[in-house]
């Protein structure tokens, strides 16, 4: 089964938006610079066909062969994430941990039947959303002791099934995708304004799955201040939790699913908090001198109660990389949005604000109430640039170059040590260039998002990757941050992930696998180890 739009099977997004050679030439060059080497010339990646995947391990029930497939292209587009690594693999050819077959079912039945021939046979099931986890979170890198494997896509689950405007929520299936959402939300006014980068691709599934960040700076940051419930189908029964908008009664069985990155059973669909599509909307960009002022402007805002929707902090090596022109060391992009009311007096305080920080916004701030989306320029520079930032590191890898990006978040006291051994460590393991920005900030602590650019050699991209990834990791856990803010734990993060979390809670994380999944075929590997059988 295909998208009716041609996916690239490597890479991300679309196929026919990876550039040209001529068009990747030019990048080359310019990175080139960048990185202080002779311009990079771009690489061509295998063809489809010449890949050349294992044979399928078992062999289907007929009651499940005929929502599954073996096809090459759907084995082939369900082995990899979109992380870095991913992607070198893919350019590379190799799909070696292919999955046997790629389920498409259609109803939870399906789902059940699945999951319960799965236990017996021993045959690994991973749940898969959009696939554009960039930890190593759907990669069927099982180990010897299963049967084989099975990537369970629920792309056919895509609907918005129910819409409350009283409550004001939404019964969502697992397998939409942002825009598909928010074109179905659309006809009632009202919006899930969840926007992580992935966005296009991404479902309502593995936000939840991954406890996803999206478009607000404060306040609502992730996909969790969205859940009013969840369904999950496990191979112990139906998971299935009360809407409500709020409960004291024990620990919420909501936030065991949320994050659970589907070792605990299948997401089918999930109430969601919904809101009315925003008509005022106030915006600026303001500069700094240095990226500490910057930082101390933002948690100015993170404390004063103005609740921004947008506080993206960005310093100059971001604004480089990102084609955004402003006047200082680090700029940060403001933005207030409101159903409501106008926005008049929160954008002129906020300005107030940055201005006893040395911040300064010499174009004023851009103010609407038509409900059009419009920005300060920086700021609409920055968003174009931010949606097509998965399709340049395509590019950059057809030329060699390792870039990738790591997130974490903080204390406020602990940011500048985090920042500087972040750093050194970065460089000291080969990189030429690290930028940052402020994704999120909140009261107590910013949620920086770094990326990094080195040259390698051919061949010894993934080396010089991991270096550069675990010397970033060991300095975030070593200066108080935490291994990841949302971008999930997958396989990538493991070794750090279990140093963060308190030992009693993996003893009780593993009593909830055993319990739900009793044979351990769900994602295993991913957040505690398969128990030996």
């Amino acid at each position: 089964m295909t998208d009716e739009r041609e996916r690239n099977f490597w890479g991300w997004g679309y196929a026919d938006r990876f550039p040209d050679q001529e068009t990747r030439k030019a990048i080359g060059a310019q990175v080139g610079a960048l990185l202080g080497v002779p311009p990079l010339e771009p690489r061509e990646p295998p063809p489809l066909d010449t890949i050349v995947l294992r044979p399928p391990r078992f062999e289907l029930p007929p009651a499940l062969a005929h929502l599954s497939s073996s096809a090459p292209r759907d084995r082939i587009t369900h082995t990899h994430g979109r992380s870095y690594r991913d992607l070198v693999r893919g350019f590379r050819g190799d799909f070696t941990l292919a999955p046997d077959w790629v389920a498409y079912p259609s109803s939870e039945d399906d789902i059940s039947a699945l999951l319960a021939w799965c236990s017996d046979a021993h045959i690994a099931l991973i749940p898969y959303g959009g696939g554009t986890s960039v930890v190593g979170g759907v990669e069927p890198d099982i180990g010897p002791s299963y049967n084989g494997v099975i990537a369970l896509d629920l792309r056919c689950f895509d609907r918005v099934l129910d819409v409350d405007p009283l409550s004001r929520v939404a019964r969502i299936q697992a397998g939409a995708r942002g825009p598909a959402i928010e074109a179905q939300l659309a006809p009632h006014g009202l919006t899930l304004r969840h926007y992580p980068q992935s966005f296009e691709f991404s479902t309502l599934g593995g936000w939840i799955a991954t406890r996803a960040g999206g478009h607000f700076a404060t306040l609502h940051t992730h996909i969790d201040d969205f859940v009013s419930s969840i369904r999950m189908l496990t191979p112990a029964g139906v998971y299935a939790t009360r809407r409500l908008p709020a409960s004291g009664a024990g620990p919420s069985p909501d936030r065991l699913a949320l994050g659970s990155e589907g070792i605990l059973g299948v997401i089918t669909e999930a109430w969601l908090r919904v809101q009315a599509r925003p008509r005022y909307r106030a915006s600026a960009s303001v500069a700094f001198p240095s990226f500490a002022d910057g930082a101390a402007a933002a948690r100015a805002l993170a404390q004063s109660g103005l609740h921004p929707a947008n506080c993206r902090l960005i310093d100059r090596t971001e604004m480089l990389l990102n084609g955004v022109a402003a006047d200082g060391e680090a700029v940060l992009l403001l933005g207030f949005e409101s159903a409501d009311h106008p926005l008049d007096t929160w954008i002129h305080r906020a300005l107030a604000i940055t201005a006893e920080h040395r911040g300064r916004c010499p174009d004023g701030p851009k103010i609407r109430d038509d409900g059009e989306r419009t920005a300060a320029s920086a700021a609409s520079t920055y968003r174009e640039s931010f949606f097509q930032a998965p399709y340049l590191q395509t590019a950059l890898v057809s030329l060699g170059v390792v870039v990738d990006t790591f997130e974490t978040a903080c204390p406020w006291d602990r940011f500048d040590a985090l920042h500087t051994a972040v750093d050194t460590a970065v460089r000291g393991a080969g990189a030429r260039a690290l930028a940052c920005r402020f994704t999120h900030v909140y009261p107590d602590g910013p949620a920086p998002y770094y990326t990094f650019l080195a040259p390698a050699e051919p061949g010894e991209e993934l080396e010089r990757w991991y270096a550069i990834r675990r010397a970033a990791a060991d300095a975030v856990l070593a200066t108080g941050g935490t291994i990841t803010h949302h971008h999930a734990v997958g396989r990538l993060h493991r070794p750090w992930y279990d140093h963060e979390r308190p030992d009693p809670f993996a003893l009780a994380l593993r009593a909830a696998k055993r319990a739900l999944d009793p044979q351990g075929i769900l994602n295993p590997g991913v957040l505690i180890d398969p128990e030996p059988r």
